[in-house]
């Protein structure tokens, strides 16, 4: 399985998330051919290989047009600001700079659409989203981002999320970073997204809405009841924006330690403060590192409810509906539940895709009102059934393998006619059954 891993040891923003995801070798040409499906005008993208701290990554700036002399400033602290202009823009280029080496201009093209950079709102955004020629899954994905930090956003202030237009989402340089963020995983084509746990700092920011705490309240919305882990680092100013919360909180499945993994490449996003440390992102892209074994490996899910007031030929009936529908097994535990009631656990193995038969079959059987289920990796050795002749009959053998370790265990009721017509011990009947299948497998 292909997975990407956030390492934000540094925090995570919008503009070290795309840079990060660019230096894991992304063809920035299709990124930006990509992102200039957007139809967003009044901005530049540039893109720059550094080295800082030793470590060689990749710095992304979104600059506004008209303020270009002054772009070394955006994200000082790592809070988007606000940006008002009254007029347009139609042009929109990035350059690629290698500090060190020669450097490398390329432009991208113009685009015939363009959009005030003002404060917007939810609405304008999806506005600017649908008619445009990004792919359903960037506009889906960039959708769910917005919509978390608009949220949010509203908590903060108070509103609905219809009334917020807020800078920190409106800015163009946070739409760019989103949607550019979207691009680039659809081209990395990666099937789960894991992260560390987020680190911020501590003391009080400067933003458009005055002084404010960090981390920002729009930060500590997105983090409250989702379990997310959040470490404090003794830096003085905000690590983790708004932007980048909503992003990871959108794109990660599960937040903790690396996960084991085959690393095939590893990229660094550049943040634009001195923190007295590496300030950056690394993501990590690769497989997850599972150890195979010979036979086969699938995915089953089971289905467990707790039944203490059903008559047993009701249970009986229900165990042998759930066998004739598909359950790979079915089994009934003996439990005591609260006021040490004595009752059973049902336990269903299916194969999964089956389980919304098999769960209605057991909530319209029993008088249970509810099932647990989760979802399990299986490893199964390799299965056949062969036929053996004995001198007493034939039987059944299922055979079991695994690479070349063999094992066989004789048909139940084969062995039993054996037993019946020869007038053997079926004990005896399974043994005369298993040497000669020995004897037949080499084993």
């Amino acid at each position: 399985m292909r997975i990407l891993y956030f390492d934000c040891f540094s925090g995570i923003s919008g503009d070290m998330t795309i840079g990060a995801l660019l230096d894991l070798g992304i063809d920035r040409e299709i990124f930006l051919r990509e992102l200039s499906k957007l139809g967003l005008e009044g901005y530049n993208i540039e893109i720059q290989t550094k080295t800082v701290n030793g470590i060689r990554g990749t710095d992304v700036n979104v600059v506004l047009a008209a303020d270009e002399q002054e772009h070394g400033h955006r994200h000082n602290h790592g809070y988007e600001q606000d940006h008002d202009h009254s007029h347009d823009h139609d042009h929109n280029h990035y350059h690629d700079h290698d500090h060190g080496h020669d450097h490398n201009h390329d432009h991208g093209h113009d685009h015939n659409h363009s959009h005030p950079h003002g404060e917007r709102g939810l609405v304008e955004i999806e506005q600017i989203l649908d008619p445009s020629g990004l792919s359903d899954r960037v506009k889906a994905f960039s959708k769910k981002v917005f919509r978390e930090i608009a949220a949010a956003e509203a908590r903060v202030h108070g509103k609905s999320i219809s009334e917020v237009h807020f800078h920190e989402v409106g800015a163009i340089d946070s739409i760019v970073d989103i949607v550019g963020t979207a691009i680039c995983l659809e081209l990395l084509g990666v099937e789960q997204i894991y992260s560390s746990a987020l680190h911020d700092g501590n003391g009080f920011i400067q933003c458009a809405h005055g002084t404010i705490p960090v981390p920002v309240p729009a930060v500590m919305e997105m983090l409250a009841g989702s379990g997310i882990p959040l470490i404090s680092e003794d830096v003085d100013t905000e690590l983790v924006t708004p932007t980048g919360m909503g992003l990871i909180k959108c794109m990660a499945s599960g937040f903790g330690s690396r996960p084991s993994m085959i690393v095939e490449r590893t990229g660094y996003g550049h943040g634009k403060r001195d923190i007295g440390r590496l300030n950056a992102l690394r993501v990590i892209l690769g497989d997850i590192y599972e150890k195979q074994l010979p036979g086969r490996n699938d995915e089953i899910t089971v289905l467990e409810t707790n039944i203490d007031d059903t008559a047993g030929e009701i249970m009986g009936y229900t165990m042998a509906r759930l066998m004739d529908a598909g359950a790979l097994d079915a089994y009934y535990t003996p439990i005591y539940m609260k006021k040490n009631r004595p009752a059973y656990l049902l336990t269903v193995i299916a194969r999964t895709g089956t389980e919304d038969a098999l769960a209605e079959i057991i909530l319209k059987e029993t008088s249970t009102l509810g099932i647990r289920t989760r979802t399990m990796k299986r490893y199964c050795m390799d299965r056949q059934t062969i036929n053996i002749s004995t001198p007493y009959g034939d039987a059944r053998v299922k055979v079991a393998s695994m690479g070349d370790f063999k094992k066989a265990s004789p048909e139940y009721e084969d062995c039993r006619k054996i037993a019946e017509d020869n007038g053997l011990p079926l004990m005896k009947a399974y043994t005369i059954v298993s040497q000669d299948a020995a004897r037949h497998l080499g084993i």
